[in-house]
């Protein structure tokens, strides 16, 4: 697949769950971040194209309030290639509030890390969107 990401990935540091904020269950946690996207990794697989309402809970060093909600949807799963009992969702945001981007900009700079070349693996599909 073409590389269709604008913004470079980065790995994701620490541990942050993405619940529905519609029916409060967990999704996944966040495994890599993007200012267009994200990956998640979920015990189950998540349907393609498909959109959530994610509830993002918010530490003290990136807002000062304590969650965020936004749309994002689901462009690409896969099982993780080194657990197969995980899932590994590519995610593109879809509505996010002018203010929520900002908080998700400053997620991403504090516990976002570059991924250096070479390191890791590189899914399959290795785009967001």
């Amino acid at each position: 697949m073409d590389e269709k990401r604008v913004n470079n990935r980065r790995n994701f540091s620490y541990y942050m769950q993405l619940t529905d904020a519609t029916t409060k269950k967990l999704v996944g946690h966040l495994a890599d971040i993007s200012t267009g996207g994200f990956k998640l990794d979920s015990d189950g697989p998540i349907p393609l194209e498909r959109e959530f309402r994610f509830h993002l809970e918010l530490t003290p060093d990136v807002a000062s309030k304590p969650f965020m909600i936004f749309r994002a949807q689901s462009k690409w799963c896969q099982t993780d290639p080194i657990d197969p009992f995980v899932y590994n969702t590519g995610f593109h945001i879809v509505e996010m509030h002018l203010e929520d981007h900002d908080i998700f900009n400053r997620v991403l700079q504090l516990y976002g890390s570059k991924k250096s070349k070479g390191s890791g693996y590189v899914p399959a599909r290795d785009s967001y969107f």
